[in-house]
């Protein structure tokens, strides 16, 4: 999956770190500013609006579209969960202290989050019920969570170097990952119904079916430091290499490519696919970044 255009959008300075980043019901992207407590929208024609937060130190870390049209945020900083209209209308729910981080809607009509510091996943109603679910493990430092198309919740475990995968009802199933530290974070549900996740440690990128059946493919820089990955709309998905300056994309079939940004110290953390086919990434030098992704060959 070739590259033919990028373009980049100014959206803060170089110390507001715009973190993760995802498609909004209103078609525009939005994101995070992890150290300036602040969420960002922007437009498809390049119109940034920040969004200040009730503290600027709350650490606003993952970011998804929830089921009631507005977008859901993780405060990892405040143990809260935070809620933003897409007119800019914010608010949050205070969680048990656990470090929120990971975060997704779930197909039973609720938000599911990481909790790092307390080997637990959280779940929240769209008025601020929560539940907690301890996982079967301690010091597994859980990161992101995707929804997968069994209707369970998949996330990944970085320090206990395995996924995870919990139902409606709380039931857990870890799966061990084969490569020693490779240490998971991004997750996603791939386009041809498994689970694909990037192996910060080991740089590689995973599959996981829904019966649990793993397969790695290694990069070919294994320091690039793959964080974040999302399904694209040719069946295939795509990472950032964090370490390296680069965007890389991965066939169904476990074919690479990597796309280097204009500068190797950009530091691209989330990624997403936008509404128009494009892909966008957040990038903490204070850019979002937009791939205009060619024909797969």
């Amino acid at each position: 999956m070739p590259v033919v255009s990028t373009r980049r959008f100014a959206v803060s300075d170089e110390k507001a770190g715009p973190y993760a980043i995802t498609t909004g019901p209103d078609g525009a992207l939005w994101f995070t500013l992890v150290h300036a407590g602040q969420v960002g929208r922007l437009s498809l024609d390049g119109r940034v609006e920040l969004y200040r937060l009730d503290s600027a130190d709350c650490g606003p870390a993952l970011i998804t579209a929830g089921p009631d049209g507005a977008l859901w945020f993780t405060r990892s900083r405040d143990h809260r969960i935070g809620r933003i209209t897409v007119d800019g209308e914010a608010s949050s729910f205070a969680v048990p202290e656990g470090g929120p981080f990971g975060i997704a809607s779930g197909g039973d009509g609720a938000l599911w989050f990481t909790q790092m510091h307390t080997d637990r996943i959280g779940r929240i109603t769209i008025d601020g019920r929560v539940t907690e679910h301890p996982l079967p493990l301690t010091g597994a430092f859980p990161s992101m969570i995707a929804s997968g198309p069994d209707g369970a919740l998949w996330f990944t475990l970085n320090r206990a170097n395995a996924v995870g995968r919990i139902d409606p009802d709380g039931n857990t199933e870890i799966h061990p990952l084969p490569t020693e530290g490779a240490a998971p974070v991004g997750i996603a549900c791939g386009g041809d119904g498994a689970l694909w996740f990037a192996e910060i440690g080991a740089g590689g990128i995973g599959r996981i079916t829904v019966d649990g059946r793993i397969e790695e493919f290694p990069l070919p820089d294994r320091a690039c430091r793959p964080h974040a990955i999302t399904a694209g709309a040719a069946g295939g998905c795509w990472f950032t290499e964090w370490a390296t300056g680069r965007i890389g994309s991965i066939t169904p079939d476990g074919r690479i490519r990597e796309h280097d940004l204009p500068s190797r110290s950009c530091e691209p953390h989330g990624i997403t696919a936008g509404p128009d086919g494009a892909l966008y990434a957040a990038l903490e030098i204070g850019e979002i970044v937009r791939l205009e992704p060619g024909p797969a060959v």
